[in-house]
C-alpha cells in the first residue's frame, strides 16, 4: 500500500526516528501506526525516543575553519567519556562541516540540512543515539564566511573559540595571533569584546554599584563631587581592562592591552590586522546538570 509522507512524519515524531526507519515500518505493517511503532522498538530504533529526555550537558565545542569558513559548534552528550568516543567526534566534526557547506540560517536548517550519506543531520544524530547509547543533541553552531578566522579548541573540546580579522597579512602571522586571542578569550571570558559595545544600562548599573560602595567608605566622606566624578571615572576604565576584550591586559605581556598586541602584530608584519568578532562555546554552558545521589540509589537497589 502507499504511504504518505505525512503519516512518515507522524511516526517520526512519535518515535524520534529517521524518515527512511519510519517509512520502512510503515510499509512493513501495511500502514499500521502502532504496529509500526512496536516494529520499531523491536528493531531497537524507537529507543532513542527515551533517550531524547535524558539531560545531554557534556560533549565537545569545536572550532575549525573549512575551506576558509570559520565555524564552531557544541554537541551535547550526556558523558565525558562519549565526548572522547570516536563515533562522537567525528559526528562533531561532520555537522561543523555541514554549517560551513550549507550556511544554515538556524538550528531548524542545520538539522534538516543533508549530512553527505543520503541523512539529514537529524537523521544522523538519532543515528549516533542508537549507536553511542546516549542522548546527543546539536546545541547550538555560529558562522564566519567573510574576512579570516583562526580556530582554538581548548582541553579537548571543552571551550571552542573562533576570531575573525579584517587583514591583509600571511596566514603564518594571522594564525598566531588569532590563537594568542583566542587563548586570552578562552582563559578571560571577556563580556564584551570592546569598550564601545558596553550598553548604557549596564554603564549606569556598574556607576550604581560605585556610588554605594564610595558611600559606604569612611574614607571617601567629605570629598568633593569632582573628586569623586575623577574616581567613578577611574574604576570605569578598570571595568573596561578587565570586562572588555580589546582594553584587557595581554595575558602573555600584561604591559600591553590585547588592542595594542594585535596592533604591533600588523607593524611587525608590514601589513593591517582588525579585529572583527569572535565566538566562544564552551560545552554545557548554561545546561542544569542533574545532581546524582549516590546513597539514595544505592538505597533504593537494596529494597
Amino acid at each position: 500500500m502507499a504511504i504518505s509522507a505525512k503519516e512518515v512524519q507522524a511516526l517520526r515524531e512519535m518515535t524520534g526516528v529517521g524518515m527512511m526507519e519510519c517509512k520502512k515500518a510503515l510499509v512493513e505493517t501495511d500502514g499500521d501506526m502502532d504496529k509500526a511503532v512496536e516494529y520499531l522498538r523491536e528493531k531497537g530504533l524507537a529507543a532513542s525516543q527515551k533517550k531524547a529526555g535524558r539531560i545531554a550537558a557534556e560533549g565537545a565545542a569545536l572550532a575549525t575553519v573549512v575551506d576558509g569558513v570559520g565555524v564552531v559548534v557544541e554537541v551535547n552528550a550526556e558523558t565525558d567519556f562519549v565526548g572522547k568516543n570516536e563515533k562522537f567526534v567525528d559526528f562533531v566534526k561532520g555537522v561543523a562541516a555541514v554549517v560551513a557547506k550549507e550556511a544554515p540560517a538556524d538550528l531548524d536548517a542545520l538539522m534538516a540540512a543533508p549530512y553527505g550519506n543520503g541523512r539529514t543531520v537529524q537523521e544522523e544524530q538519532q543515528e549516533m543515539v542508537l549507536v553511542i547509547g546516549e542522548n546527543i543533541k546539536v546545541r547550538r553552531f555560529a558562522r564566519f564566511a567573510e574576512g579570516t578566522s583562526v580556530a582554538y579548541v581548548h582541553a579537548g573540546g571543552k571551550i571552542g573559540v573562533l576570531v575573525n580579522f579584517d587583514t591583509d597579512l600571511s596566514a603564518e602571522h594571522v594564525e598566531a595571533a588569532g590563537r594568542d586571542v583566542a587563548m586570552q578569550i578562552a582563559a578571560m571570558n571577556p563580556r564584551f569584546w570592546d569598550k564601545s559595545q558596553v550598553d548604557d544600562a549596564t554603564l549606569e548599573n556598574e556607576k550604581k554599584i560605585m556610588q554605594v560602595q564610595m558611600a559606604n567608605d569612611p574614607k571617601m566622606a567629605g570629598k568633593p563631587e569632582k573628586v569623586l566624578e575623577g574616581i567613578i571615572t577611574g574604576k570605569l576604565r578598570k571595568f573596561y581592562e578587565e570586562n572588555c576584550l580589546l582594553q584587557q591586559a595581554f595575558v602573555k605581556d600584561g604591559a600591553m592591552s590585547v588592542e595594542q598586541y594585535i596592533a604591533s602584530v600588523a607593524k611587525t608584519a608590514g601589513g593591517s590586522l582588525t579585529f572583527k568578532n569572535a565566538v566562544r562555546f564552551e560545552k554545557g554552558e548554561g545546561i542544569e546538570k542533574k545532581q546524582e545521589n549516590f546513597a539514595e540509589e544505592i538505597a533504593k537497589l537494596q529494597k
